[in-house]
């Protein structure tokens, strides 16, 4: 069997370093609400073939070698799968969600007590709307933080405050991509990848402004939410459907790694929303 050291071929300019991920088992997935425009109650899902894709998920980041930790999921919060949006971890601080619609609104405190069993530092629930890792993602020494859908602005200045860490406010403006880790890939501390309408004009030109060599990801890219994906450093794990997204990676230097994540994208999720990283931890 080829190893994961053959596979990944490291460059001086990119490594993969590793990362430990929270996620959670969708034993209790399904669609019977609807909150974002990717979620149809009238269209079947398959339970059983979304564990399957999510322990493809699970196997291929440990096979990379990272950490995975599983909190169990709850019957009633089929949404809970989604471990992106609990909340926020960065160093020796941590902040659990709260969840903009009444759906979710129970995974806020779920997670929170994980984490407290967890030992997590510094540990703290979000008093303003928040949904985690969807809307904050930490590039390098900022926090790009996305705002329109779910996100108040109000929980920019809390995050900033809690962290200690200067937060970029990019408003969202297309429902379709409702969290800001729908249309926005960190790869490293200087550079993302990223797609442009999905943002307001005044958002498009901040990061413009901070990453002028950004990966700019097409409409096919966004649809398939290939922008849903985690980066280790040089692998990036994505949807196997983000074939143009792919090849630019790839031409950069990075290596894609694609996943096959159809069931749960019927609830408006793929790679990035079943995973919540510890930074630093």
């Amino acid at each position: 069997m080829t190893s994961v050291a053959t596979r990944q071929v490291e460059t001086a300019a990119r490594r993969s370093s590793p990362r430990r991920f929270v996620m959670c088992r969708p034993d209790f997935f399904e669609v019977t609400y609807s909150i974002n425009p990717w979620m149809n109650p009238a269209e079947s899902v398959d339970r059983d073939l979304a564990i399957e894709q999510w322990e493809t998920l699970r196997a291929t980041y440990q096979e990379y070698g990272h950490t995975v930790e599983v909190v169990p999921g709850i019957p009633g919060l089929p949404d809970m799968v989604f471990a992106a949006n609990s909340g926020l971890i960065v160093g020796d601080r941590a902040m659990s969600a709260r969840f903009t619609h009444p759906e979710r609104a129970a995974e806020g405190p779920a997670y929170h007590r994980w984490f407290a069993r967890a030992g997590l530092p510094n540990l703290v629930a979000a008093a303003e709307l928040n949904e985690g890792e969807g809307d904050f993602l930490l590039v390098g020494d900022r926090l790009l933080a996305g705002m329109g859908f779910r996100s108040s602005r109000a929980a920019h200045a809390e995050v900033s405050r809690h962290f200690g860490l200067p937060v970029v406010s990019l408003e969202l403006v297309d429902p379709r991509f409702y969290h800001l880790d729908t249309v926005l890939l960190p790869l490293d501390g200087g550079t993302i990848a990223y797609y442009p309408p999905a943002f307001s004009p005044a958002a498009r030109a901040i990061l413009t402004e901070l990453y002028p060599g950004a990966v700019v990801a097409t409409d096919a890219d966004a649809a398939v939410l290939g922008l849903n994906g985690v980066c280790d450093g040089i692998n990036v794990f994505l949807s196997r459907h983000a074939t143009e997204l792919s090849d630019v990676l790839r031409a950069r230097g990075y290596h894609p790694v694609g996943i096959e994540m159809s069931e749960l994208i019927k609830a408006g999720g793929a790679v990035k929303c079943c995973t919540l990283e510890i930074h630093g931890g």
